[in-house]
């Protein structure tokens, strides 16, 4: 006769499991229990008038606002495809302090938190130099060569018409380079956005706050024309094979590049935390520079985090740890600080003001002129032009977020490395560019 069930197992494994579906349900990236508990503790700090600017409190606060928000983005269909998240991180909570929705005291003590902290500081020196340093060097120098051409092709030439279309509707060239052009090539919002704008602001631009919400909507609307002209791009592909490689750049057995990395380094927090204050070190050698020379200092660091990784004078542990740092700061920073931003330096009525039909014309013209270019270009050289017009295309994206929502919208995933080429490199060369001009104009 068979054993009867044991029951106390059985009601061992039940709650076992109960537990881990809990902890494995995350708001952002808060476990749901937490998540709660800091709902209810936040409920009744605000109730008794004591919540405070201050970094645990803050913490808590844009962690549970942003990652709220986060979760309703990514959770409406379509909307989610286009940076659904990020629109509404950034946007709504701009809208809310403007509809006093949000308490002053509680959108003062943000402001606060955020100008007194120097967050968005630390957020710039963990995302450009990790990212940088944490890039395969194979991919970095044989992979950029071998996108050069329909990367510069398209760029050159975006530049030039956006500015010719933006200038002849708007009658302001200044502006349509500056803010909306270069912007759009700018790669993004961490790579490309803020240290456009920080360098602006230190060029006497005016407040880098303002500058970002002004640049902001460029950049999600590129986001958004990249994503749908990108489809558009695959859809060509389907009806005309010959054209595309199905997530290859050229025909060939491979794309040339050994993408294998090294066994990577054993886990140092050690190392992690030299690789946390060596980006803050090279932040502030661009602050040192900027102060003497009037250099300016996101492209001093962008330029310093290149020479390191190229003459590989840094241990391959210590560039694995930076990779870490910036993991953490695009993972778990860039949400609350969007947040932030939203709430103290975003105001709403000019970022109405932003989408103009010059504005968005422009925005539109640019991002067409790129993709066509370097698919035209990319046919010339002997690449299949769908997938080298899809990766130049990611150069007009919101940064990592947009390579992943275009080769994910367009299934060529497989290209992602010659995005982050397209991105970080041709984004990082835009904005050095752009800042030396813009200095030099002011």
């Amino acid at each position: 006769m068979a054993s009867p069930p044991d029951t106390a197992s059985a009601e061992h494994v039940a709650p076992t499991k109960r537990h881990r579906s809990i902890w494995s349900v995350r708001i952002g990236v808060i476990p749901l229990p937490f998540y709660a508990l800091l709902v209810v503790v936040l409920a009744v700090l605000a109730w008794q008038d004591d919540l405070k600017a201050d970094i645990p409190t803050m913490a808590a606060l844009l962690g549970v606002c942003s990652y709220t928000c986060y979760e309703v983005g990514r959770r409406i269909p379509g909307f989610r495809s286009i940076g659904g998240p990020v629109i509404l991180v950034t946007f709504l909570p701009a809208f809310l302090v403007a509809a006093e929705w949000i308490p002053a005291d509680l959108a003062k003590h943000v402001s606060t938190f955020y100008k007194s902290t120097n967050f968005l500081y630390v957020f710039i020196a963990g995302i450009i130099v990790g990212s940088i340093l944490s890039m395969n060097r194979t991919v970095l120098i044989r992979g950029f060569l071998k996108i050069f051409v329909p990367l510069a092709a398209g760029s050159v030439a975006a530049l030039v018409v956006g500015s010719l279309v933006g200038w002849a509707i708007t009658g302001d060239l200044h502006r349509t380079v500056f803010f909306i052009v270069v912007p759009v090539m700018g790669g993004g919002l961490g790579e490309g956005a803020i240290p456009l704008t920080l360098g602006y602001a230190q060029s006497g631009a005016g407040p880098a706050e303002t500058l970002l919400a002004q640049v902001l909507p460029v950049v999600l609307l590129a986001n958004v024309c990249a994503i749908v002209f990108s489809s558009v791009l695959s859809m060509i592909g389907q009806r005309f094979p010959q054209t595309t490689g199905f997530g290859k750049i050229q025909p060939a057995k491979d794309d040339g590049l050994d993408l294998a990395e090294s066994e990577q380094p054993a886990f140092d927090i050690r190392q992690l935390a030299a690789a946390g204050f060596m980006a803050v070190a090279l932040y502030l050698l661009g602050e040192a520079t900027h102060a003497l020379f009037g250099w300016p200092a996101p492209i001093v660091m962008l330029v310093a985090a290149i020479a390191l990784k190229l003459t590989r004078w840094l241990p391959r542990s210590l560039e694995h740890h930076s990779g870490l740092v910036y993991g953490f700061m695009s993972t778990a920073v860039t949400y609350p600080l969007l947040f932030a931003i939203g709430v103290s330096s975003t105001p709403w009525n000019e970022l109405l003001k932003a989408f103009t039909a010059g504005t968005v014309i422009t925005i539109v013209v640019t991002v067409i002129t790129m993709m066509a270019t370097a698919f035209l270009v990319g046919r010339w050289i002997g690449m299949y032009p769908v997938d080298t017009a899809i990766v130049i295309g990611t150069h007009t994206g919101m940064g990592g977020t947009g390579d992943v929502a275009i080769l994910s919208a367009t299934r060529r995933m497989a290209l992602m490395p010659f995005a982050q080429i397209a991105t970080r490199i041709g984004g990082a060369i835009t904005v050095t560019i752009a800042l030396i001009a813009h200095a030099n104009l002011y």
